[in-house]
């Protein structure tokens, strides 16, 4: 009888266990999302794809583009605005410091052709798909 009372028990205190790490991960994912910029990816017709992210608080010069391999690396920093402290807020939602977003490029996207312009807040990146890979009709004669 014992034995079955200590196994009980012994269940019990795994489940609290397994309840804490859940949590703990959970927090963790939770804490990362909040520092990634949203963004909006969008395949044109043509096989050109549209990649819109927000940068609300950014100035231009913050803001990072690169290529590394097969990723297309977003990376800024938004600053504290210079009248207020992390201690004025009373509620703060907003992430600062430093925010990135990583995207994994198809093969087929022409790495020399990347255009960026930002405005109003957004950041907005058009990839190009090489020639070749570009989707065409042939004419049957």
């Amino acid at each position: 009888m014992n034995i079955i009372k200590h196994a009980k028990e012994l269940g019990s205190e795994i489940e609290k266990g397994v309840e804490i790490v859940g949590k703990k991960v959970s927090d963790a994912f939770d804490n990362l999302a909040s520092h990634l910029p949203f963004s909006n990816l969008a395949k044109k017709e043509n096989g050109n794809f549209h990649l819109e992210v927000d940068l609300p608080g950014v100035k231009k010069d913050e803001i990072n583009i690169q290529i590394e391999d097969d990723l297309l690396i977003v990376s800024a920093v938004r600053h504290y605005k210079n009248e207020l402290s992390r201690d004025d807020y009373y509620i703060c939602e907003s992430s600062f410091g430093k925010i990135q977003r990583h995207y994994v490029l198809p093969d087929n996207i022409d790495k020399e052709k990347i255009d960026a312009s930002f405005n109003d807040g957004r950041l907005v990146i058009e990839l190009e798909k090489i020639k070749s890979a570009k989707p065409r009709r042939i004419n049957i004669k």
